[in-house]
């Protein structure tokens, strides 16, 4: 048991944040004024005695006997070394352990009346059994903390006193002071082991719990996964001791406050609630952390419940329309009609329209027009070349750089939900053993399946019936039958010449002026050089060309205002001449029909219409005909049929037996390195051939189209708007079609039908009687056709 043994008056040095034990050497370094007083006062420094005493809180800088615990230790110093003016080094050896009675003087140092106890061990089983388990503790503590400065041979020594084992225990274990202090001031050597021997369990309880968190997470480890563990480790600690942080971090607090405010359908914010719970929990710098906060970031940036407001001002939309594009009527009627519906059912779902039609008229263009009318935002997507479905639908996640398919970047991009989008040459999709696109975009372009298009990449419904689709291409042939079905197609035709002029007057010359940094007045551009550059240097459907031979003349007006020649300029046509070079285009017709054996068909291309120059001729041989000009299956099959018609009818029209059995006949179709098929050249052949075999020419203004059958009926055709507007740009003054198309002249503008005679022909007699240029009524019974002719 410990008893009081004797009282001493001592100094007191106040220490921070530590705790000496009898037979503990402690270094302590010395700088406040009360302790450098204190050592100052010393007469023996080396050998003199002090009081040491640890201060409650170690923030106060001048303790008071009340800062004080009442209990402390008994020091010798053992070294004292000055460094500076201010400062000491010492060393302390604790010697006894004692209890502070009353001080009794605070300055200039602090001085107490102290008890110092008296350490006998007297044999109690109590004590023995005590020390054997502090002992027996201390030594797997070792064992668990090899670093710590004792060993298991240290502690197995024979103490001349139980509690120098306590003191020599707790000088190196790393225990908070306020515990330390609890030992130190126990009353007796029983409650100071049984302390003890707790603060000792629970350092082995804490070692055992930071082993078991590390065979949780142990692994083979490499440079990536080093820091994923040791934050596993720390939220381990944490989870253990009730400390874990339920806040990850600004950002994805951040990213949390987003998703909220997307205003997200059900089923997306269950996705997103579970994914960002996962993120939560995977280390920042894994891959798959990117990934997550990838899709993520994704949900948050889609527009789910933004639209923008529909600007239901028809006249304002005519208006736009009009200002921005010049005919198109069909375009126009159809978009004003959306308008009208939409304005009196708000819920109406966006129609998918697809203008087809050839290129450089306005297509792509109309779009952003639509656009601007509507008030809504404008995405285009190029799908020309485009062979793979996760273009459309995007690719799953499972795959490193995945993204959403074009319609969900489009969307996000447009950062609103009922944007006008623009398919762009949808004729050009193509496939591949990596999937269909046209197939994916059955869904896009259902109204009835599109509200809940899904792409794999975000793999959840996403509403597509609020955007106004608008697909373009150039022939409807290459588009699949199910895909076609579900779009409302517009034809949209070549323009006429009439057209082109207003087009460059209205939209082109501005355009290319401002371009170029010219004003109006420095570039005089009149109607006759604007109908010249149509006429003779253009000769295509749309107005592309027409602007590129605009710009070039604004270039060279430009280089010379830019040099300082002239102020400005008006184009004349010796100008025009010198600036875009001899006439690229001039009329032909009546050149390619001067002998007779050649006739004009009008054709039908992806990019517009155009003329087609049929030429027949005959040499000696045994009846057979040859075709050449690349030709299609179809066309030769109409040759054929031609030709029969033509032999049955041999006596009628004047024409000799020998010219079927003596001769060969040769038919050609120039350009023969452009393919070319259809049913529509076989009145062309008809006629070629009546002119070939008869001696009579076809007439230079004429043209014509249509489908012939053996039993001389004329059958209706297509393409006829483009085919007119060929015609009409290559100077033909009558044309001739079958009587059944004509209904197809109400697409023609009226302006453009004026100066040109439209025939309608039933039977082939017909188209004879109007091309030739003596007609078969003319030709006198019995009397070679040729000899009529000539008369």
């Amino acid at each position: 048991m410990s008893s009081v043994a004797a009282v001493h008056s001592l100094p007191i040095l106040a220490l921070r944040n530590a705790v000496l034990f009898p037979g503990a050497v402690m270094p302590v370094v010395i700088g406040r004024g009360k302790s450098i007083k204190l050592l100052e006062s010393l007469g023996d420094r080396r050998s003199a005695v002090v009081g040491v005493v640890a201060q409650k809180d170690k923030g106060v800088d001048n303790p008071k006997p009340g800062d004080l615990h009442w209990a402390g230790c008994t020091g010798q110093l053992l070294k004292v070394l000055r460094n500076g003016a201010e400062t000491y080094h010492v060393v302390i050896r604790g010697m006894e352990r004692f209890k502070v009675l009353r001080f009794d003087q605070e300055e200039p140092y602090l001085q107490a009346e102290v008890e110092v106890f008296a350490e006998r061990a007297d044999a109690d089983p109590q004590i023995t059994a005590l020390v054997h388990n502090v002992r027996d503790t201390a030594v797997e503590l070792v064992g668990m903390v090899p670093e710590l400065p004792i060993n298991a041979a240290d502690l197995q020594e024979n103490f001349e006193h139980p509690s120098r084992l306590v003191y020599l225990l707790l000088t190196h274990l790393g225990v908070p002071v306020e515990d330390k202090i609890d030992v130190l001031q126990a009353p007796t050597l029983h409650e100071m082991l049984t302390k003890t021997l707790q603060l000792v369990i629970q350092q082995v309880e804490i070692l055992r719990i930071s082993q078991r968190i590390n065979s949780e997470v142990k692994g083979d480890l490499n440079k990536s996964q080093r820091e994923y563990v040791l934050r596993k480790q720390l939220k381990a600690i944490q989870k253990e001791l009730g400390e874990l942080e339920g806040n990850d971090g600004d950002e994805l607090a951040e990213l949390e406050e987003r998703l909220l405010k997307a205003n997200l359908p059900e089923d997306a914010q269950k996705i997103a609630t579970k994914e960002l719970k996962r993120l939560r929990n995977i280390q920042a710098g894994s891959p798959e952390y990117t990934v997550a906060r990838t899709y993520l970031e994704w949900f948050a940036d889609m527009p789910w419940g933004v639209l923008t407001e529909d600007n239901w001002d028809l006249e304002n939309a005519q208006k736009v329309l009009d200002s921005k594009h010049y005919g198109l009527d069909k375009v126009k009627k159809r978009i004003i009609e959306y308008l009208a519906v939409s304005k009196l059912k708000n819920n109406m779902r966006g129609p998918v329209l697809c203008l087809v039609g050839p290129p450089g008229v306005g297509k792509t263009s109309l779009g952003h027009s639509i656009a601007e009318a509507l008030g809504r935002k404008f995405q285009r997507l190029s799908l020309g070349g485009v062979r793979d479905e996760a273009e459309i639908r995007g690719h799953r996640r499972t795959y490193i750089g995945a993204l959403p398919g074009k319609i969900i970047m489009s969307l996000k991009k447009a950062e609103s939900k009922n944007p006008v989008m623009i398919l762009d040459e949808v004729d050009k999709l193509t496939h591949d053993w990596r999937g269909d696109p046209t197939a994916a975009l059955l869904e896009v372009l259902d109204p009835e399946q599109n509200h809940t298009f899904t792409d794999h990449y975000l793999d959840t419904p996403f509403d597509l019936s609020k955007v106004l689709f608008i697909a373009t291409a150039n022939t409807t042939d290459t588009i699949p039958a199910p895909l076609l079905d579900r779009m409302e197609v517009i034809e949209l035709a070549g323009y006429t010449h009439e057209e082109k002029f207003h087009i460059a007057r209205q939209h082109l010359i501005p355009k290319q002026l401002r371009e170029h940094g010219l004003k109006a007045e420095q570039c005089g551009i009149a109607d006759d050089i604007v109908n010249r550059v149509i006429s003779h240097y253009t000769r295509e459907a749309g107005v592309r060309n027409l602007e590129r031979r605009v710009a070039d003349v604004c270039r060279q007006v430009a280089v010379q205002v830019a040099k300082g020649k002239v102020t400005d300029k008006t184009v004349t046509l010796e100008d025009l001449d010198e600036m875009l070079g001899n006439f690229i285009f001039e009329p032909e017709v009546a050149t390619r029909t001067e002998q007779p054996g050649v006739a004009t068909g009008m054709a039908w291309t992806r990019t517009g219409g155009d003329l087609l120059f049929i030429e027949a001729s005959k040499m000696p041989g045994k009846g057979k005909m040859r075709l050449t000009g690349q030709l299609g299956d179809v066309m030769k099959e109409s040759a054929q049929i031609a030709l029969s018609l033509v032999e049955a009818n041999a006596e009628r029209f004047g024409i000799e037996r020998k010219n079927f059995e003596d001769f060969d006949i040769h038919v050609h179709f120039p350009a023969g390195a452009v393919p070319k098929d259809g049913p529509s050249a076989g009145v062309t052949m008809f006629t070629a051939l009546v002119s070939l075999l008869s001696g009579v020419r076809v007439r230079g203004d004429v043209a014509m189209t249509g489908e012939a059958t053996l039993r001389g009926l004329v059958l209706p055709v297509g393409g006829i708007k483009d085919k007119v507007l060929a015609a009409m740009r290559g100077g033909i003054k009558k044309i001739i079609l079958p009587e059944k198309n004509k209904k197809d002249l109400r697409d023609i503008p009226a302006e453009a039908r004026e100066g040109v005679e439209f025939v309608f022909a039933h039977r082939m007699d017909d188209v004879l009687e109007h091309a030739l240029e003596v007609p078969p009524s003319a030709w006198e019974k019995g009397q070679s056709v040729a000899a009529t002719a000539a008369a």
